[in-house]
């Protein structure tokens, strides 16, 4: 991947030492909550009641929410960069699944 297709901020220096430094803290966060919201969404699917569905509800958004912001944040230090879409690709892809639409048991 050549530099002018990356999305990247500068990254923050962290010292590179055994112990765990600001980057693996947050890193630890993150993965914490993303495994939290893919818990908290199975426990959806099975919720047969709707005072628990509810709760779980909440407490799902809420850790969704915290996981977008870590994820904001370490895009903000640099830790995460991203590739630009390439407009070829993107047309490309939408042309092949545009056609799926047709098999979908009702239209809109």
């Amino acid at each position: 991947m050549n530099q002018q297709s990356k999305i990247q901020n500068p990254e923050m220096q962290v010292p590179k030492t055994p112990q765990m430094n600001d980057r693996d803290f947050i890193n630890d966060i993150l993965t914490t909550e993303k495994y939290m919201t893919a818990s908290y969404s199975v426990a959806l699917n099975e919720a047969s009641h709707q005072q628990l569905y509810s709760d779980i509800l909440g407490i799902f958004t809420e850790t969704q929410d915290c996981q977008r912001d870590i994820y904001n944040l370490m895009f903000k230090k640099g830790f995460y960069s991203l590739e630009a879409a390439d407009q070829q690709k993107l047309q490309q892809g939408y042309q092949q699944f545009s056609g799926y639409s047709n098999q979908f048991p009702y239209q809109q």
